[in-house]
């Protein structure tokens, strides 16, 4: 059993070597939502629509609205509750990731059997209860198993009127992944936590995606997403930051089309000596204080 990287005492670690083919233990079939906590979400909501995002729905009960984009699912959470301890912060940050499975009571089951910690809920009438581990930082792992013809979203929220619920995707956008950022020499231990609890697997050094190719990087074991762990840089000023999910990657089979789309649409990309725009991938100015989306070239699955 491996026990979650923020635990007190030593963690096991895994050799590298032990990482192999690893099952799909928890039958996982690509990412449902990503949730991003902000105290401002009508200016973040803005940042979501020039990306090619649509508002929606809203919840029934919090301050809370989905935004969605062909197959993705984007949620803004102004609510407390949902929040960090401290509440929303006025930059944007992901505040967790639903992962779609076959069936969420037993994968929630696999997890807490394997060490995860369980985040303990507050249903309120008429919420659904989503079952959910602790991820890195403040962060969430949902667990969803309602994603096909009756979702979640058919319980917790209220459409919006005269709202297309399925806005196409601009250029094929979908998912690629989350870019998290790990404590100096932490690395194996978040590569043991996803590796043991979620059958990720840790690709060859030599593998990269996109224009930042640091760190290390994990395949889902459905092959439908990625996670890149990042550590900082030996000469940085603040080598002890705090660990989180920084940034959230989309694929795109022609990246320069979507940036031409994305263009047309008010979102500007990071052009410098060391990054710029190119097929493999580009880099969305920050706003906000920090917020920041990265385009990667790459194909989506076609769905099962």
């Amino acid at each position: 059993m491996i026990t979650h990287p923020e635990s007190e005492g030593p963690s096991p670690g895994l050799p590298r070597e032990t990482l192999g083919d690893m099952p799909n233990p928890l039958g996982l079939d690509g990412i449902e939502f990503i949730e991003y906590a902000t105290a401002r979400p009508l200016a973040f909501g803005q940042v979501l629509e020039s990306m090619g995002f649509r508002a929606i729905a809203r919840h029934r009960s919090r301050e809370v609205v989905l935004y969605r984009q062909g197959s993705m699912n984007v949620i803004v959470n102004a609510h407390v509750e949902g929040a960090a301890p401290e509440g929303p912060a006025d930059m944007p940050r992901i505040a967790a990731i639903a992962l779609r499975v076959r069936n969420a009571a037993y994968a929630y089951q696999v997890l807490q059997d394997r060490g995860a910690w369980p985040v303990r809920s507050h249903v309120e009438v008429m919420e659904l209860n989503i079952p959910a581990v602790h991820g890195v930082g403040h962060s969430q792992i949902y667990l969803i198993d309602r994603y096909r013809e009756f979702s979640i979203y058919d319980v917790d929220f209220v459409p919006i009127p005269a709202i297309d619920s399925r806005p196409p995707a601009l250029a094929g956008m979908h998912f690629f992944g989350v870019v998290q950022y790990v404590g100096m020499g932490r690395s194996d231990d978040w590569v043991a936590f996803y590796a043991e609890l979620f059958g990720f697997q840790l690709m060859p050094q030599d593998t990269r995606f996109g224009i930042l190719p640091k760190g290390y990087v994990l395949e889902s074991p459905c092959g439908q997403f990625f996670l890149q762990l990042i550590e900082p840089e030996l000469d940085a000023l603040d080598i002890n930051g705090e660990e989180s999910l920084h940034r959230l990657a989309f694929g795109a089979p022609d990246v320069l089309e979507l940036v031409r789309e994305l263009g047309q649409r008010g979102v500007h990309f990071v052009e410098s000596p060391i990054l710029h725009v190119e097929q493999k991938g580009a880099l969305t100015q920050p706003s906000m204080g920090g917020v920041s989306f990265e385009l990667v070239h790459h194909t989506a699955r076609p769905a099962p």
